[in-house]
């Protein structure tokens, strides 16, 4: 459920809104912190980005695979590839 703040700012001439401190304090946001953007219909939403595996959305003991985030369930799943 969403939860008005009271908060209200303005876009800038590059469009950025600042979010404030307290927000960010409160939400664990700190400097440099990637930030997913979802919409739903006229809503912009942001919600702190968690690298997950890209077979089962798993969040949790996540490794870099080929360029892509795999959990280590998964990747004990894979098949092992057969040499000639």
């Amino acid at each position: 459920m969403m939860k008005s703040t009271g908060i209200v700012r303005k876009v800038d001439e590059l469009g950025r809104v600042v979010i404030p401190i307290e927000l960010r304090r409160t939400l664990g946001i700190g400097e440099k912190d990637a930030l997913e953007i979802y919409v739903d219909g006229e809503r912009i939403m942001l919600k702190k980005y968690e690298p997950a595996c890209i077979f089962c959305g798993n969040a949790e003991n996540v490794t870099y695979f080929k360029g892509k985030i795999v959990c280590h369930e998964c990747l004990n799943e894979m098949p092992i590839p057969v040499t000639k």
